[in-house]
């Protein structure tokens, strides 16, 4: 890509809580020109450090990115569309006597630089003084457009949307307006969700006055993305995050163009904008750029990782674990994307779901949520140390023993494949599905519904807050809780230790 650098730029911020405001701009010059701007888009950051060992993503290799951007061209605003907070690894250590909780990666975007974010569904997994706690050490700005507190009051520093003024070499102002919103899919007591499409339609109308480009920063499922393309012509360009893979897409009357990039800045979206101040055209080129050990690291962000990672590294110790110690060399990939781990079965779902058998030696199958892998990565053939477990897995939980009816196991079965494509979708061991006669297998027998199964699962899966499964618990007169263990995570580290022993 090619870009126009400019010399002295003037650049202000105009935040607006939700009523109209007029703008204080400086007067037009009378030269028309064609004003450029850069936006540096990622979305679903979860990890600091570098994945799929050590080749792609690394936040020290974003930090130089930005700044090689900027040096091109100083009109460069890096945006997050979402999900930062949680979940991480690193986020589940205690310092302190309590979990990082995203603190970690706040400091870490604090010396990337990150200008504009937007909520994701995650920001939510914390704790509302943790959430409270994030916000206010952020130094970049947050924005959301249909997040508001239990009393249905703004966030304090968070508008719905933030106007940046941009000036060209002649003078002119360009008005950029960023407009975010979060799909509603997580509710807890602290925060109100307005609707997101209704509010987008709302503050856009606000918008068409007041600016003369319009971004759309959205975290929401990919047909309400649609939505607002083919519904609200006025949006010149949607950044989204949540699906945690690379998206291009046109919609609408008007083909706006919708972008998603990959998870854990493995890959990051460049877009150049060029409008013209006299025919008032936008034009827009976008780029995927990979994060790789193609582009330095920036030495004052790897400092900054390395702090919180040693940080975080103490606190697992305490807890048990020897974050650097290597449990084995896998022969093979192992498969924990998100895309792979809540659709289908992969070599590292079988190895865990087995060590939860071989924990619980009574257990006839094993079943646990794929929502509860997060590593959303391939780890490539080579050492696994405990930190690549606790990736994996970074909420742990205890095991639990449970004995289930035939009748219920059978429902409880048939629920997990009905929740594929989301985090409530079963990985299993013992069990077989049987195509021909739709019907399940339990070792080498088909499942009798009078038959009582003893199972290891986790603690979650029994609590009843998986989706479609709030009747998974030991209060069902189906199911009874015999005993509950060990953190999954020790299981899982003892069955690597003789995955590949011979």
């Amino acid at each position: 890509m090619l870009f126009d650098c400019f010399g002295k730029v003037v650049r202000s911020t105009v935040l607006v809580s939700g009523a109209m405001v007029s703008l204080a701009i400086a007067p037009l010059s009378l030269w028309a020109e064609t004003v450029e701007l850069q936006l540096l888009h990622l979305n679903d950051v979860y990890e600091i450090t570098p994945l799929g060992g050590g080749a792609t993503g690394g936040l020290a290799r974003l930090a130089t990115l930005r700044k090689e951007l900027l040096a091109e061209n100083p009109h460069t605003f890096t945006v997050l569309a979402g999900d930062l907070f949680s979940p991480s690894a690193l986020g589940t250590a205690v310092v302190d006597g309590d979990r990082l909780a995203g603190k970690q990666i706040v400091a870490v975007m604090n010396q990337v630089g990150l200008d504009l974010a937007t909520f994701g569904n995650h920001e939510f997994d914390i704790s509302e003084s943790q959430f409270k706690q994030r916000l206010a050490e952020s130094d970049f700005q947050w924005f959301s457009g249909n997040v508001l507190t239990a009393a249905g009051e703004p966030w304090d520093n968070v508008p719905p949307y933030v106007i940046e003024t941009i000036y060209g070499e002649a003078g002119t102002p360009v008005r950029v307006g960023f407009v975010g919103v979060v799909i509603p899919s997580n509710p807890v007591d602290y925060v109100t969700y307005l609707d997101p499409l209704e509010q987008m339609e709302t503050l856009v109308a606000e918008l068409e006055t007041q600016t003369d480009i319009i971004v759309a920063v959205t975290h929401l499922a990919m047909q309400d993305d649609h939505y607002l393309a083919e519904n609200i012509p006025e949006i010149d360009l949607i950044l989204g995050g949540h699906d945690h893979e690379n998206i291009q897409q046109w919609r609408g009357a008007d083909f706006t163009p919708i972008f998603k990039a990959d998870a854990n800045a493995r890959t990051v979206y460049l877009h150049n904008l060029s409008y013209d101040t006299e025919t008032e055209q936008l034009t827009v080129q976008s780029h995927l750029q990979p994060i790789t050990g193609a582009i330095a690291a920036d030495p004052e962000t790897e400092q900054e990782v390395n702090y919180w990672q040693q940080l975080a590294f103490d606190g697992f110790r305490a807890d048990g674990f020897e974050p650097e110690q290597i449990i084995t060399e896998s022969p093979i990939a192992l498969d924990g994307l998100e895309s792979s781990v809540r659709n289908q079965p992969t070599a590292l779902t079988d190895i865990i779901a087995q060590s939860m058998l071989t924990a619980t030696p009574a257990a006839e199958l094993a079943i646990f949520n794929g929502g509860s892998i997060r590593v959303d990565d391939v780890l490539p053939p080579g050492p696994l140390s405990q930190y690549d477990v606790i990736r994996i897995l970074p909420f742990g939980g205890n095991l639990a023993t449970v004995e289930i009816k035939g009748v219920t196991l059978e429902r409880i079965l048939n629920q997990g494949v009905a929740n594929r494509g989301t985090g409530g979708y079963l990985q299993t061991a013992g069990v077989t599905f049987v195509p021909e006669s739709q019907t399940w297998q339990i070792g080498d027998r088909p499942l009798d519904p009078e038959r009582i199964y003893r199972v290891a699962a986790t603690e979650f899966l029994i609590s009843g807050r998986e989706t479609g499964l709030d009747f998974l618990t030991p209060e069902h007169p189906d199911v009874t809780l015999l005993e509950t263990g060990e953190d999954v995570r020790f299981a899982f580290i003892q069955q690597l230790q003789q995955q590949w022993a011979d």
